[in-house]
């Protein structure tokens, strides 16, 4: 049995928009919904109506706007760093924040380290395609100043997100840029397109496709596409911003028929399998333990949904698959 086989989710109570209030709600549900066992780290005295849900102390809450870094070094018992140190210390299976992205990876960095041979985690979310299984995409967030180095890191770092989470024997790598024709992009992707190219692949048991453009997102073109958080973070909230449209737009037009409840019936299996709120979650890749990083503003719901996947990846081996992925 793995150490942390059934260990529950820390769960940061007090980060995120509407923190605590959806947070311990979503927590609630993932708890009595899904089996998932759940502790919330916060302050007792502003969580209430958990049920019986464990809570760990902490009397702190990071800022959205604070300096990360400096706040997790200075802000010691503040939840997002208790909640890492219940996954250092054996008490949790991972974390799972809403709160701050930046001191989410600083505090996991800080109180899980760095995997050896990763300068910067990444985080990767699973990008739908219809029919087949999801495309990775990293980073999205966690830098937004990337080396081409880097990017060569997250792809190693995605060959073995995949095979451990989606049972891919032979992931293919692209890099995301404005075209297909080689030497399109800016430096960054330029140089880090070079390095890509000059690795041998088949040493790692994986593919280089080479450059892709968005809506290769969408097709299954490759398994792990690498870019800069920057670049990723606008392709997320962009991606989700248009499902969110769509979603109302189709759902109002069906209204209008007599058939609406049938073809709503038929439809709502895709839309549940394209809204972004049934994932709820990024995982930051590249640090020593399993580290979720969920939007500031996720409903209930949405936080129900990134504790259910936490706990699942958090069963799955990932981080000794990374690890093995960044050397032949």
């Amino acid at each position: 049995m793995s150490a942390i086989e059934g260990l529950p989710v820390a769960v940061d109570a007090m980060g995120g928009d509407n923190a605590p209030v959806d947070v311990v709600e979503g927590a609630l549900i993932a708890s009595e919904k899904f089996d998932v066992p759940v502790i919330l780290v916060g302050d007792p005295e502003k969580i209430s109506d958990h049920a019986d849900l464990e809570i760990i102390p902490a009397s702190e809450v990071i800022p959205m706007g604070a300096d990360a870094a400096g706040a997790v070094r200075t802000m010691k018992d503040s939840s997002i760093v208790r909640a890492a140190e219940a996954v250092r210390d054996g008490k949790a299976s991972c974390l799972l924040s809403a709160g701050n992205t930046g001191a989410a990876m600083a505090a996991s960095l800080l109180r899980l380290g760095r995997i050896k041979g990763i300068s910067r985690p990444a985080i990767a979310i699973p990008y739908p395609v219809l029919g087949s299984t999801p495309t990775t995409l990293l980073d999205v967030g966690a830098n937004a100043q990337c080396q081409p180095e880097w990017l060569v890191q997250f792809g190693l770092m995605g060959v073995g997100y995949c095979r451990a989470r989606w049972n891919i024997e032979v992931p293919r790598i692209g890099i995301l840029t404005i075209g297909e024709e080689a030497g399109k992009g800016n430096n960054l992707v330029k140089d880090a397109s070079k390095l890509l190219e000059e690795i041998n692949w088949q040493n790692f048991n994986a593919e280089y496709v080479g450059n892709l453009e968005g809506g290769d997102l969408l097709t299954g073109a490759a398994d792990v596409v690498v870019c800069d958080g920057f670049t990723g973070n606008i392709v997320l909230k962009t991606s989700e911003g248009i499902y969110n449209m769509f979603d109302s737009f189709i759902k109002a037009e069906l209204s209008k028929t007599s058939s609406a409840d049938e073809a709503l019936a038929a439809i709502t299996p895709t839309f549940e399998y394209l809204d972004p709120v049934g994932v709820g979650t990024g995982m930051l890749l590249g640090v020593k333990g399993v580290s979720m990083i969920a939007h500031g503003s996720s409903s209930p719901t949405a936080i129900a949904n990134a504790i259910s996947n936490a706990y699942k990846l958090s069963q799955m081996d990932l981080v000794d698959k990374i690890k093995s992925s960044m050397s032949v």
